[in-house]
């Protein structure tokens, strides 16, 4: 038996990819084992290769494998690409349709099992999906039975005949496979799990999530990969909460409704991706001007342009600090797990409105599609604080208007919402006074200005850098942001097995950066290595501005849309020493 094991399916975009790694992953998940998946998948509807990479393990687990176990292929492709990850044990699971061949250098073993034809001969080729999971359950020695809830589920609206259909196809598949592994019966056979329930989900279900506990009943987007499933989960959830989600017709519209709303009072948001955000730039100006909260979601992925819209990348980390014309103060987080991802989420609107300014919530594809196990999400855990919102006002005497950009010690200003008696007041995106009238004064400029940066001056977050420090004195800091933690702490294990002592922090709180949380921990280290998905090394680059120490400083940079694996990390540290 094994303790984890690693299972890719792969075969052209459209052909049941998805759905075959999401019925095997999720009666794996209900058997109480921890799951990690990845999906490769092309910028189209149809066609191309894609392949779905799922880890089994009996602990949790937070990154896709250096390696591959088992190979499901509905066709050639699909080996040529993927037979590498194979182990010298592996074993490849082909469709016989397309008369698979193995390549010579490997020592994997390979099944041809007639997937299409099965699934033909019950009637029709859509189930060649089922025969494969069939296929897969002999390898692993499990028991079908436990797919049965799943496909009943899934397919119990088109009546118990096609789930019976269903669930024969992949009983086709287990008993042709069982009769052709011989030696290789069970090889694969898992520990048995715990038996826990946990739920499975990706990141952007987790952020959909955190925006509901947080109150937000009201989102405007417009689709984008990999953010188009937050608004895709929201459109079937809001509208039983009383909220609703508009699809705009471009991203400065969905930037500028979110703006009114919130101005309204309503807890609304927008999310987009990186060609989004260069469209909602001006609006988020706009929402630091004005000192309206308003909370951005940004999904990072492959660019610039369109680049790879369906690929890893890391690469809006500046972009989301300075990428706003002019100066204004606003807050970025960065989760790095989907737990993480719900709790920000809605702390993010707390921040919105208790310091008046735009907070974007950064992920990036890995984590928001990513699929994964999540230990239950505690939803008493999250507060709703509004900041200094007025729910009524003082009289106003001779017709003043209200102050709602009053110059206060903490640079936090009252706010109110519209219609609110004696809370009259200007709202415009040119300089103001303190009642929102525009102004030119160079006296007013200086303390408005500085009356916004002060909000920002102590923000208050739970863990902004999270640490994983065993060693007062480190030969290697691995810093990161966002999915790249799973790796990096496989990765420890494996360097100190090295006899070199590792230190781990991930960045939580981007912007406003938080240097003193770091600092100690950067000083104390031989060797920073800075492991990010982009280029240039953006967050070692702040983290030379905001700590210094750049002579420490190594850049481990990957950026050809794939995310890391642990190996790789745990060969830039060997090479160090």
């Amino acid at each position: 038996m094994v303790k984890q094991l690693s299972w890719k399916v792969g075969g052209q975009q459209g052909e049941g990819i998805e759905s075959t790694g999401e019925i095997f992953s999720i009666a794996l998940n209900r058997l109480g084992y921890y799951l990690y998946g990845y999906r490769h998948f092309s910028s189209r509807i149809k066609g191309g290769h894609t392949n779905n990479k799922i880890r089994v393990s009996t602990t949790q687990t937070r990154s896709i494998s250096d390696d591959l176990d088992i190979l499901v292929a509905f066709d050639q492709e699909t080996i040529d690409v993927n037979y590498k990850e194979l182990h010298e044990n592996g074993i490849i699971i082909a469709d016989a349709k397309f008369n698979p061949n193995k390549p010579e250098d490997t020592n994997a073993v390979m099944f041809s099992v007639a997937f299409t034809q099965m699934a033909t001969d019950l009637g029709t080729s859509l189930m060649k999906n089922m025969v494969a999971v069939g296929a897969t359950c002999a390898v692993m020695n499990l028991d079908i039975k436990v797919f049965e809830e799943v496909v009943g589920e899934i397919f119990g609206r088109k009546g118990q005949a096609v789930v019976a259909k269903n669930m024969e196809a992949i009983q086709a598949g287990f008993d042709f496979t069982k009769e052709q592994l011989g030696a290789n019966a069970g090889s694969m056979e898992l520990d048995k799990a715990d038996g826990k329930k946990r739920m499975f989900m990706i990141g952007n279900d987790a952020i959909a999530l955190g925006a509901i506990a947080a109150g937000s009943r009201f989102m405007a987007a417009y689709p984008i990969t990999p953010a188009s499933e937050i608004m895709e989960y929201l459109i079937k959830k809001l509208p039983d909460l009383g909220g609703t989600v508009i699809q705009t017709e471009d991203e400065i519209a969905a930037a500028t409704m979110a703006i009114g709303a919130n101005y309204a009072g309503v807890r609304a948001f927008t999310a987009s991706a990186g060609p989004g955000l260069s469209l909602k730039m001006e609006s988020i100006g706009l929402s630091g001007m004005t000192e309206t909260p308003l909370v951005i979601i940004d999904t990072q992925r492959g660019g610039p342009s369109t680049g790879l819209p369906t690929k890893q990348e890391q690469s809006d980390l500046m972009a989301m600090i300075y990428g706003t014309h002019g100066e204004i103060p606003k807050i970025v987080l960065a989760p790095s797990t989907v737990q993480e991802a719900f709790y920000d989420t809605a702390e993010a609107f707390n921040l919105a409105e208790e310091y008046q300014c735009p907070v974007i919530l950064l992920s990036d594809l890995q984590l928001s599609l990513g699929k994964q196990t999540v230990e239950p999400l505690e939803f008493d855990r999250v507060e709703i604080r509004r900041g200094k919102l007025q729910t009524e006002l003082p009289e106003i005497e001779n017709k003043e208007y209200f102050k709602r950009y009053e110059v206060t010690e903490d640079g936090v200003s009252p706010r109110v919402v519209p219609g609110m008696k004696f809370g009259i007041h200007h709202v415009t995106g040119v300089e103001h006074d303190e009642t929102g009238k525009p102004s030119e004064s160079a006296v007013n400029r200086n303390i408005q200005m500085d009356k916004r940066f002060r909000k920002v001056e102590n923000i208050k977050f739970d863990t902004p850098v999270y640490k994983n420090a065993p060693h007062e004195e480190a030969d290697v800091l691995l810093v990161g942001f966002n999915s790249t933690r799973g790796a990096i702490e496989e990765a420890m294990e494996r360097i100190e097995a090295d006899g070199i002592k590792v230190n781990h922090a991930h960045i939580r709180l981007i912007h406003p950066f938080p240097a003193d949380e770091l600092s100690a921990l950067v000083q104390s280290a031989k060797k920073v290595v800075v492991v990010e998905n982009n280029a240039t090394g953006q967050l070692a680059n702040i983290i030379k501005m905001n700590v210094g120490y750049a002579n420490k400083v190594v850049k481990f940079n990957k950026y050809d849309g794939n995310p890391f694996l642990p190996h790789e990390i745990h060969t830039k540290c060997k090479e160090l020493f």
